[in-house]
């Protein structure tokens, strides 16, 4: 779905492990050129699902740190590279730019906690994933992306 659909896939995660099979489910979808914006409070699950995500990727156990305080970490995957961006102590949406991501939304898979410090540099066909606690589990909405993006997901965690 465009940016702008409004349509939404909503889904409950009863634990940790089902929001680390969310994270390999997108593992397997995304491509190059793929933004996926990782909403919800601190503790909601966003970078446990990076790197769930990124571990499936890379097909291995790959020390997957926090990017709090480095802003940006990078991988090599066999056909793309993966940057996982946390921009919550951003004070301004132009430092986006001094990071590169504006280049690596065209070129690379990009996992972004905080999107909202992005400003006007909103990737337009990004994935929102919006988790929120609920219970022992967490609730996900998914909401744009790429046409084909978020059926496939629904589909695969279904």
């Amino acid at each position: 779905m465009s940016g702008t659909d409004s349509s939404e896939t909503t889904v409950f995660l009863a634990n940790e492990d089902a929001t680390a099979a969310l994270g390999v489910a997108l593992a397997g979808q995304l491509r190059a050129g793929d933004c996926v914006l990782l909403e919800g409070p601190i503790g909601a699950g966003k970078s446990h699902l990076a790197r769930a995500l990124i571990r499936a990727r890379l097909g291995r156990m790959e020390d997957v740190p926090s990017p709090t305080f480095t802003l940006v970490q990078t991988y090599q995957a066999d056909d793309v590279e993966i940057w996982h961006a946390d921009l919550y102590r951003l004070s301004h949406p132009d430092e986006v730019l001094e990071l590169g991501l504006d280049d690596a939304f065209a070129s690379a898979i990009c996992l972004v906690e905080w999107p909202d410090r992005l400003g006007g540099h909103l990737p337009p066909d990004a994935l929102r994933v919006r988790l929120m606690a609920q219970g022992d589990g967490r609730m996900v909405q998914l909401t744009g992306g790429r046409p084909d993006l978020r059926a496939a997901l629904a589909k695969a965690i279904a």
